[in-house]
């Protein structure tokens, strides 16, 4: 069981998510471009994290998202439950569609490093060597919704949900940075400076090595109970923070080494039968057993 940690309420997170053996279980397929968008809607309009950018290879998601009420676990929750119902539907099979492990969730520190995370989540499947450009890649054109402002449109997945059902007939996801966010027309366009400079780059490596991409063509025809010959890397580092700066990092690595101690306790007392106030941040305990929370310190 993962050591607990604190969900805070107007946070910037990145989500990483991969299919299990890494099979190409989201191979991009109209069906399940449509399925994700559809998905992707509906966890945010329940539970009001505001997506930001997504980006879904075959085999793994990464989903940037501002938190503002502090619920992404509800919205991991409902988002991979009902796109591995939904993808088990349409691929007619029965077991786990994500790996046994955990999403990696990652707290974004500054505005700079959100421009480094959104980049990295739009470039994925060209440094990937799957194409060329990012708009290459069959799977839904999140980046485009993005710097354009356009909502993406998807309707209830046929192969799934009931038409007679609770579920909406149709969604529409609208991808952004959250009102508050200062100069979000340099941030977009400095966004897409960064990506088409990390296409140039990468393809002069492949120019370089004599490497190729896989191309759309390719990508479409793999089985999707194939998956990836490459080794995959174990026991890696799972970050807790995406910040550049160091002393920020060991500021937050600090924070919650002490926000674990105050759970610590709190947890120990209230096992004891004399409950106190667990920290700010406290997610599962005061959602399902409605334990008290400290307030949320004052910002200055």
């Amino acid at each position: 069981m993962s050591a607990p940690r604190p969900v805070y309420p107007g946070s910037f997170i990145s989500i990483t998510r991969r299919c299990t053996q890494r099979q190409f279980l989201l191979r991009p397929d109209d069906e399940t471009n449509n399925a994700f968008v559809y998905c992707l809607a509906d966890a945010s309009q329940r539970t009001g994290v505001q997506v930001i950018l997504s980006q879904m290879e075959s085999n793994h998601h990464h989903t940037a998202a501002y938190d503002r009420d502090g619920r992404h676990p509800e919205f991991r929750e409902h988002l991979h439950k009902m796109m591995a119902k939904s993808q088990n539907a349409l691929r007619g099979r029965w077991e786990n569609l994500w790996s046994s492990e955990e999403s990696c969730v990652v707290e974004v520190v500054t505005a700079d490093d959100l421009l480094n995370q959104l980049v990295y989540i739009a470039t994925n499947p060209v440094k990937d060597e799957l194409v060329e450009k990012v708009h290459h890649w069959p799977g839904p054109n999140f980046v485009r919704a993005l710097v354009r402002g356009t909502p993406m449109k998807a309707t209830r997945p046929k192969h799934f949900f009931r038409e007679d059902g609770p579920m909406p007939a149709e969604l529409e996801l609208e991808l952004g940075l959250p009102e508050h966010f200062e100069g979000k027309e340099a941030f977009l366009a400095e966004l897409e400076r960064r990506i088409a400079q990390v296409e140039e780059q990468c393809a002069r490596e492949r120019m370089k090595s004599g490497r190729g991409v896989v191309g759309r063509r390719r990508i479409m025809r793999q089985p999707w109970r194939d998956s990836p010959q490459s080794r995959e890397p174990r026991r890696n580092l799972r970050p807790r923070f995406a910040g550049k700066d160091a002393a920020t990092r060991f500021a937050l690595i600090e924070r919650n080494a002490e926000w674990r101690v105050a759970y610590r306790d709190a947890r120990r007392d209230l096992l004891a039968g004399a409950p106190k106030l667990f920290p700010y941040g406290t997610y599962w305990l005061r959602r399902f057993v409605n334990v008290r929370v400290t307030p949320p310190p004052e910002r200055n």
